[in-house]
């Protein structure tokens, strides 16, 4: 991990803002009764959120509390790097990936975090495809896959953002699963790399690509055929969490091995934010109001939200 390049100074400070939110504004931000506040709240979030903040979290918060939220939509493995080299500065972090936050982030520039909602992996696809046809058909997945053209197949990018690393991880599940020899070697060399995850499904949505791995919340919003996963590797089922755990990904540059895991989305803010109190109540808004996620094709069970760390008093889950 980097070095601060800030003072301890620096650091109890931010602590002390949060701390003091929690102390004087916390029955505020639980009850939503700070009333109309305005101005605004950053956002960092992974891109399979960008359709799910700025058309169902953003403007209901917005509404709500007065509070506009400008986001920004990358992989989530890139949102941790930007905000670990300062390329951005969000007030809120938001993953796909719940241990990958914490991996990168806990310690340098958050302590906690509230998991709010779940998702599973599967491949959206363009119905008038042949692909799309034959699977409607019921022909296996991948055996289609197979068949299918280079590139016509998108992923995203494995060493940008989990989506990606997830979809390399359930060809290795699904190889095993079907006794399908070099499956996954054979389908990295098929596919295409989408490297802007809020751009992965515009291919399909074109017919200029038959299908794409994906979360089932994307294809929502797209409004794009879904077909999901078993759960033996769709990600979607915490109780199988130890056979998630037999694959991982390795990103390119050896600075993050991803072991499989269930599809967890978690949000903190940061330490350095320049709108704590902002970002504390987006973060017990998301905890708040599971129908606007379950809207934006999100999964939210009866185990979720769920806090992590040191979690400031003004949040309540």
């Amino acid at each position: 991990m980097m070095e601060s390049g800030r003072d301890d100074s620096t650091r109890t400070t931010r602590r002390t803002v949060l701390a003091a939110v929690g102390g004087v504004a916390g029955a505020g931000v639980v009850g939503g009764c700070l009333g109309r506040a305005g101005g605004s709240v950053s956002v960092l979030s992974a891109g399979s959120l960008a359709h799910t903040f700025e058309d169902h979290v953003g403007p209901a918060f917005e509404d709500e509390t007065g509070i506009a939220v400008h986001g920004e939509y990358y992989g989530a493995n890139a949102v941790m790097r930007m905000v670990e080299d300062r390329t951005k500065h969000p007030d809120v972090i938001v993953s796909a990936d719940a241990t990958l936050l914490r991996d990168r982030l806990y310690g340098e520039f958050t302590d906690w975090d509230i998991e709010f909602a779940t998702n599973s992996v599967g491949l959206a696809y363009a119905r008038e495809s042949e692909f799309g046809r034959r699977l409607e058909d019921g022909e296996p997945w991948y055996e289609l896959a197979r068949e299918t053209d280079a590139r016509d197949l998108a992923i995203g990018d494995p060493n940008l953002d989990p989506l990606g690393y997830r979809a390399v991880q359930a060809f290795e599940l699904a190889e095993r699963e079907y006794d399908l020899d070099g499956f996954r070697e054979e389908m990295m060399e098929l596919v295409y790399e989408e490297p802007e995850e809020p751009q992965l499904l515009t291919g399909v949505e074109s017919g200029s690509r038959a299908a794409a791995v994906a979360y089932r919340n994307m294809a929502v919003d797209h409004d794009i055929p879904f077909f999901e996963f078993p759960e033996t590797y769709s990600f979607a089922d915490p109780e199988r969490a130890d056979h998630y755990a037999t694959v991982e990904y390795t990103t390119d540059e050896g600075d993050y091995t991803a072991e499989g895991r269930p599809v967890v989305y978690n949000a903190t803010v940061n330490d350095e934010a320049d709108e704590p109190n902002a970002g504390l109540r987006l973060v017990q808004f998301l905890g708040d109001n599971p129908e606007r996620l379950v809207d934006a094709g999100l999964t939210v069970g009866e185990q979720i939200p769920r806090a992590s760390g040191e979690v400031p008093g003004a949040i309540d889950v």
